[in-house]
């Protein structure tokens, strides 16, 4: 599946729109990660544990995006973007979207 963040790929031109497709995933932070990154605040640093949290739940974000193009026909998605928002104090939802298009090779 190409993807893209901005509405064209090089080569490719788009011959049928399929309308919004989205993925997302919640994640809870785990009690010991929070010890961890308290005691990382203190000294100043990248908060690792939360890094991989978060770049998991990208990743999985991704997969359910371009599961529900697919599901549409797509063979790309244009205009990917991600947003996150806080759930609750120790959950937050990252979502990613884009356009789905069926896109083929210019000639």
């Amino acid at each position: 599946m190409m993807m893209s963040a901005t509405s064209t790929i090089a080569g490719q031109r788009i011959t049928r729109n399929l309308g919004l497709v989205y993925g997302n995933t919640i994640r809870a932070r785990h009690v010991g990660k929070d010890i961890l990154a308290f005691l990382k605040n203190v000294v100043g640093g990248e908060i690792q544990e939360y890094t991989k949290l978060m770049g998991e739940a990208r990743e999985q974000a991704l997969d359910r995006m371009v599961a529900h193009a697919k599901s549409r026909g797509a063979n790309a998605v244009v205009n990917v973007r991600f947003s996150t928002s806080y759930i609750m104090s120790s959950a937050s939802e990252i979502l990613a979207y884009g356009e789905a298009v069926i896109m083929e090779t210019d000639r």
